[in-house]
């Protein structure tokens, strides 16, 4: 978080959804009541800025990745974000 700036977070009723949206960064989630969608926006940002576990290869292989052909990249370099 940049210095000098309060986080926002926007939590919006969407029917089935509630959504909840980081606004300094963007990550938004999502769940069946507002604090799940809170719980899971916690969760995102977490990954967002760095924590978490690197995958086992048997995750990745649940996941439909291939371990072999794994590699991380720029998003600038990727296909899927044209």
């Amino acid at each position: 978080m940049r210095a000098g700036l309060e986080p926002t977070i926007t939590l919006t009723d969407e029917g089935e959804w509630w959504v909840a949206r980081d606004t300094e960064t963007g990550v938004t989630s999502h769940g069946q009541t507002r604090h799940e969608a809170i719980d899971n926006l916690d969760e995102a940002l977490a990954g967002y800025h760095g924590e978490g576990d690197v995958p086992t290869d048997d995750e990745l292989r649940a996941a439909g990745i291939d371990p072999e052909n794994n590699e991380s990249g720029s998003l600038d370099d990727s296909e899927m974000f044209e």
